[in-house]
């Protein structure tokens, strides 16, 4: 079944077909516990029903795949205690690495417990420990540059929606623009929170525009959220681009063939995935290397939902 030993091809292809008809499939743990190697990598991440996690999955499989390496995708929805669940899953069935986007109130007695298996380990956005592997995006240089962007078109009221969550990546996010607000003399600045979806981005901007109908630019804290508020303008007869100009982060597919096409932070999420899978692979062959992070800026990618700001239509006086 390896392709080992003084056995003829003969009768190698005879067991390979019995095999095949029976459906027989080797011990891949009982493998892994004679050779010391395992194949198989533990991904734990957040709401893999983001576009943004679906591309990023795809990059780590296909890059994975590559080196014959199976990819095990766990969601643990921001909760420190099924993360936990799902890594005690993917330890006690012998996984060979794990990448990893920790969970808030991620505690000690968890990195005790992957640092005791000497698992390879590589985390994502949320860094945890110094004695890790880590990759991280340059939020807060991409607001600087959203920010300047808009400015540049002429806009001075401009707000920060989406995210609830007081913890990077959304801090880093809100300290570049609130740093790029002051920089250029914007007055005051305006964080509007609200639930990282299209829906919640659709229900904000409409409470937005209702309380605070001077802004005329959003910056999102990601693709759905600016999606969904591009929905919540045309449901008030307005469009993003026009009104309101929009930009989003992450640069997922839909960014792209959205009407209209979103302006976005683009971080490329596949790509992003494929790096991550290089991360891990070098932490794999190399054990004792001292710990690396890699941080990765993202790029302003102008498209249709960002523009000079409409001219205010004059109050018609109604005639007596």
């Amino acid at each position: 079944m390896r392709g080992t030993g003084r056995i003829s091809e003969e009768t190698r292809a005879r067991v390979l077909e019995a095999a095949r008809a029976v459906n027989y499939l080797p011990d891949g743990r009982a493998a892994a516990m004679r050779s010391g190697e395992n194949r198989e990598i533990g991904l734990v991440l957040h709401h893999l029903a983001n576009p943004f996690n679906a591309e990023l999955v795809s990059g780590v499989s296909d890059r994975l795949e590559r080196d014959g390496y199976l990819v095990s995708v766990l969601d643990s929805r921001d909760d420190a205690e099924r993360q936990e669940r799902n890594l005690r899953a993917l330890i006690a069935n012998m996984r060979g690495g794990l990448i990893w986007v920790p969970a808030s109130g991620t505690d000690a007695a968890t990195l005790d417990l992957l640092a005791a298996q000497r698992l390879p380990v590589v985390t994502f956005l949320h860094r945890v420990s110094p004695d890790l592997d880590h990759v991280e995006l340059n939020n807060a240089r991409a607001l600087r540059d959203a920010v300047a962007h808009l400015a540049d078109l002429g806009h001075r009221r401009i707000a920060f929606l989406g995210g609830t969550a007081p913890r990077a990546p959304r801090t880093d996010r809100i300290a570049g623009y609130l740093a790029a607000v002051a920089e250029r003399g914007l007055g005051a600045p305006l964080v509007w929170p609200c639930e990282d979806s299209r829906r919640g981005g659709r229900d904000a901007i409409l409470s937005l525009r209702a309380a605070h109908p001077d802004i005329g630019a959003v910056v999102c804290n990601g693709d759905m959220v600016a999606l969904g508020a591009c929905l919540g303008l045309a449901s008030r007869g307005e469009r993003a681009g026009r009104e309101v100009s929009i930009i989003g982060f992450d640069d997922v597919a839909e960014a792209a063939l959205a009407t209209p096409a979103l302006t976005t932070l683009s971080v490329m999420p596949y790509d992003l995935g494929r790096r991550l899978a290089e991360r891990l692979l070098a932490r794999m062959s190399d054990p004792a290397a001292a710990p690396t992070t890699l941080r990765i800026d993202a790029t302003l990618v102008p498209r249709d939902t960002t523009a000079p700001p409409s001219p205010r239509r004059p109050i018609r006086s109604r005639r007596t």
